[in-house]
């Protein structure tokens, strides 16, 4: 029961953590493309409160991952090539904070287009912990 419990709780906070890593950067999209400054300002403060907001979330979804895998004993090559995705999505998450606090000073120097395409990362990244998963092909 324990397990089931802690695995829910990691999916929650997954889910939740990834609702941030999508509408973060959908928030950036915005920010390059305005340059009046009560919008920028507006998108500034927006995009602190979110990443002030899903940080904590992250932490709980890898703190209960790890949990899973060293408290439960969860196995297999496919957990390795996972924590390998979500060392990737910790490093997209801290570099979204650089780009947030890039806009914050404005000293941002990427286009909208840059930012489309870097909102597709975590999309991709879930895919593949998804199929890892779910299938555990090794």
């Amino acid at each position: 029961m324990l397990y089931l419990s802690i695995k829910a709780l990691h999916i929650i906070f997954v889910t939740s953590w990834f609702a941030g890593l999508f509408y973060l950067p959908r928030l950036f999209v915005n920010h390059a493309m305005v340059s009046d400054r009560a919008t920028t300002e507006r998108l500034a403060l927006m995009e602190h409160k979110l990443y002030r907001f899903m940080t904590p979330l992250g932490i709980l979804a890898v703190g209960l991952g790890m949990w899973l895998w060293f408290g439960f004993g969860v196995a297999g090559g496919w957990v390795h090539a996972k924590t390998g995705l979500v060392t990737l999505l910790i490093v997209y998450h801290l570099y979204c904070g650089r780009l947030m606090r890039d806009f914050a000073a404005g000293r941002n120097t990427r286009s909208h287009v840059w930012y489309r395409f870097f909102n597709e990362v975590p999309v991709l990244v879930l895919f593949a912990c998804v199929f890892l998963v779910v299938l555990k092909p090794f």
